[in-house]
């Protein structure tokens, strides 16, 4: 990691800053130093500061990826690998799940579910700069009742006693939020359903109560409207998927004084949406997920605090589909200056992060993504990042590496040896 200046046809530091045209961003170490103009940056830099000249490309923070499951390969059935996988063959696949993230343009990730302390291994190995990957927050092992969702994990615990020691062993052992799994999931087909409150008022708020006494926050696993209720009432930090689902599938039942609660109560809303809508869309047909797009446009014109994540790991979300999760919301009506807060710096206040990373500034980390062209035109430039800079250190996505070597070839500066 050094210094040098990276410079662009345009910045967009986030934040509510104004892009910044022919923009430039200093560099030094793991932290940004400067942001504006090109020729003012330059012209403040030390000097022998060396220019990386970007051209046709846009600049932005690092994606946020705010509901990610490295334990998951994103198969049509992610549980079978994983319930026959012991943690030596499955450490090594979540570390390369971790890299795909960052091929991505994510240069950070919140695991909401994980066995045995594998998430934290992989967050401490890329903190050591062992491995590449997004700097990582592991909520540990998601917190359930017996034979609730996703109890494979580990996290079974009944009662309020039971429930704030399942909070305490996780943070423990190096857990940096708590996961509650508020109602039941698709993926636990024994278990309560998404429309069902798994615990009670009481063994929530001891689950919440317990994790704020460690200072940690507790992400909530939503769907139906009395679980939302609940997660609000016993005063969870982010809702997870909060679909509205009902007793009826694919007929979310909208509350829209709930909405409004949530709006007013500043809580942060994660909808999960991600490359499954793709598939959804071509097997089942668009109607399908109208009523989601149409939840999530409600929901923003309400001032819901909106962000992204992907869900990436369990079914057919893939490690590599943030953008297309981004382009859905923009499919919803959200514009795009939203789309991208919600990406970047409003997901950095969900997760804690804001002195950190989220937008571009000088101070915080040296987290970048490098696009072709105006992204403010087109957000499909998001599913070619060029660059990506991880707390300064510079990682260039596999397909960027091709595309180069292929344009070097086609300049006559790489033989064709090099090229296969």
């Amino acid at each position: 990691m050094t210094r040098r200046v990276l410079a662009a046809e345009l910045v967009l530091p986030g934040g509510g800053q104004e892009a910044v045209p022919d923009g430039a961003v200093l560099v030094d170490g793991d932290t940004i130093a400067d942001v504006g103009p090109r020729a003012a940056v330059i012209g403040d830099a030390p000097d022998g500061t060396p220019v990386v000249e970007l051209g046709a490309a846009t600049i932005l923070p690092g994606l946020i990826d705010c509901h990610v499951h490295l334990v998951f390969d994103a198969s049509e059935d992610p549980l079978t690998p994983f319930l026959a996988a012991d943690d030596a063959a499955l450490l090594p696949a979540m570390a390369g799940r971790a890299a795909r993230l960052l091929d991505a343009g994510v240069t950070t990730a919140r695991d909401l579910g994980d066995r045995n302390g594998l998430v934290r291994k992989v967050r401490d190995a890329i903190t050591a700069g062992d491995i590449p990957g997004p700097r990582l927050l592991t909520a540990g092992t998601p917190v359930t009742v017996t034979g609730g969702h996703c109890w494979f994990l580990g996290g079974e615990a009944d009662g309020e006693d039971a429930v704030r020691a399942a909070v305490r062993r996780n943070l423990r052992d190096g857990a940096d939020l708590t996961k509650l799994m508020v109602t039941g999931g698709t993926m636990t087909t024994s278990g309560p359903r998404p429309h069902q409150v798994q615990f009670t008022a009481a063994e929530l708020a001891a689950a919440v109560e317990e994790s704020a006494r460690f200072g940690r926050p507790v992400a909530a696993h939503v769907h139906g409207t009395d679980g939302i209720e609940a997660a609000l009432v016993a005063g969870a930090d982010t809702l997870e998927h909060c679909t509205f689902a009902s007793a009826v599938p694919r007929r979310p039942a909208f509350d829209h004084e709930l909405i409004d609660r949530m709006a007013a109560d500043g809580v942060f809303v994660c909808p999960t949406f991600s490359s499954t809508l793709d598939t959804v869309v071509r097997d089942r047909g668009a109607d399908v997920v109208k009523p989601y797009l149409d939840l999530v446009r409600r929901e923003y014109e309400a001032g819901v605090r909106l962000v992204a994540g992907t869900d990436a790991g369990v079914h057919l979300a893939t490690f590599e589909g943030y953008a297309e999760g981004l382009l859905w919301y923009e499919r919803a009506g959200l514009p795009v200056e939203a789309v991208l807060t919600m990406a970047t710096s409003e997901a950095a206040a969900a997760l804690g992060l804001s002195d950190r990373t989220g937008r571009i500034a000088p101070g915080l980390a040296a987290d970048l993504l490098v696009v072709p062209g105006d992204l403010r035109q087109d957000l499909r430039a998001l599913r070619d990042p060029l660059l990506v800079l991880a707390g300064g250190r510079t990682h260039v996505p596999p397909a960027a590496a091709e595309r180069a070597v292929l344009a070097a070839a086609a300049a006559g500066r790489v033989s064709e040896g090099a090229v296969r």
